[in-house]
This record gives structure tokens, C-alpha cells and sequence, in this order.
């Protein structure tokens, strides 16, 4: 009976050991997992800016691009230097609007 009680003991004791390990390991998985969605949004967060930057250029570039008779500013000396100014203009804006935010 004596054995009996010593290695149910050492049973329960391993068990307990077990379930430790593995609330560890859970945990563990966890803050991987936390580690990865972390990068993945810096990661979206970059690509967003990049994109929130570059997306009204390419429609600016785009409508001037077409072929229309009637944009005044193809006619104007300085149209071609006033599409420039508002695409720079625009992107330093937006460049220092993230910075402002922290988001760059």
C-alpha cells in the first residue's frame, strides 16, 4: 500500500509538472505570434504611408495625362512648373503630417 501511495504522489507531482510546462509553451506560442502580428502592422502601417503619399500623384499625373484640348494650365507658361509644385507640395505635406503623428 505504501508503494502505492509514493508513485500516485510522483504521478499527480509529473502531471502538475506537465500542466506547467505546457501553460509555458502556450504562453510562449503566444507572445510569438503577438512578436509576428507586431511586425506584419509596422510592416502594413509603412506600406499604407507609401501609398497614401503616392496614390493622389498618380491620379494627378493620370489626369493631366490624358489627352484633353481643354486643361488650362497645358496652355499656361507655367503649367508644367505648377503641376510639380502641387506634387512636391502634396508629398512634404503628407511626409510631415505622418511625422507630426509619429507615424514615420
Amino acid at each position: 500500500m505504501e508503494i502505492d501511495r509514493k508513485v500516485i504522489f510522483q504521478v499527480r507531482r509529473i502531471r502538475t509538472a506537465l500542466e506547467k510546462i505546457s501553460n509555458l509553451t502556450n504562453s510562449l506560442i503566444e507572445i510569438y505570434l503577438e512578436m509576428i502580428d507586431t511586425v506584419a502592422n509596422e510592416i502594413m502601417k509603412f506600406l499604407t504611408i507609401i501609398a497614401t503619399i503616392f496614390i493622389p500623384l498618380s491620379f494627378l499625373a493620370g489626369v493631366y495625362g490624358m489627352n484633353f484640348k481643354y486643361i488650362p494650365e497645358l496652355k499656361w507658361k507655367f503649367g508644367y512648373f505648377l503641376f510639380w509644385v502641387i506634387c512636391i507640395l502634396f508629398s512634404i505635406f503628407s511626409i510631415f503630417y505622418f511625422k507630426k503623428k509619429k507615424w514615420i
